[in-house]
């Protein structure tokens, strides 16, 4: 029996049981996917939420009441820890994966699926982060927060992807080019207003 030490990290990672009630057909390795994503959060930052479910659609009573067409559209959604019932998120698949659009959506969003998908997850734990461990973050200051953090997480992990992937290695030289057309082209708009 291992003995515990005050400070010290645990050293198990607990998996996000993810649960598959979607009748749409995922794209190969999905739940490894997930998996993946969640693994390259911290574990502090995750901690607490016990599941992910992958729908067709959200079903949520509180989108009942809501007038327009979103709540068809939402991609996904985070419910904080109630009472007795732990934190969990669901992402819908129909959103994500466009199976009734027209060709181009679906090959859009089927080719678009994992960053999508990324930025559905970083999302979430950044909503569950910052709304149960960040106590020191306002709630008028809540959005901002979660956008940056999801906006930071998104930028390194698709950093890390490109450089596994032959198309990043062979644009990686360009990049400093390319940031510096943006930045001429930016100065150029600004000075046209």
């Amino acid at each position: 029996m291992a003995l515990e030490v005050a400070g010290k990290k645990p050293v198990g990672k607990k998996k996000i049981n993810i649960i598959n009630k979607s009748e749409i057909d995922l794209p190969k390795n999905t739940e490894e996917t997930i998996q993946e994503l969640l693994d390259y959060l911290p574990v502090e930052h995750r901690r607490g939420i016990e599941q992910l479910t992958l729908v067709d659609f959200i079903n949520e009573s509180g989108l009942k009441e809501a007038k327009g067409d979103f709540k068809d559209n939402l991609p996904y959604m985070y419910y904080p820890k109630v009472q007795n019932k732990s934190a969990r998120m669901e992402i819908s698949m129909m959103s994500l994966l466009k199976p009734l659009g027209k060709f181009t959506e679906r090959w859009m969003a089927k080719s678009s699926f994992k960053s999508n998908l990324a930025g559905a997850i970083f999302g979430m734990v950044g909503q569950h982060y910052f709304l149960t461990m960040k106590h020191s973050v306002k709630k008028q200051n809540l959005q901002p927060k979660i956008l940056q953090y999801t906006q930071d997480n998104l930028k390194n992990w698709s950093e890390e992807q490109s450089e596994k992937s032959w198309r990043g290695k062979i644009f990686k030289p360009l990049r400093p080019v390319m940031q510096r057309w943006a930045k001429w082209l930016n100065r150029k708009a600004a000075q046209n207003k």
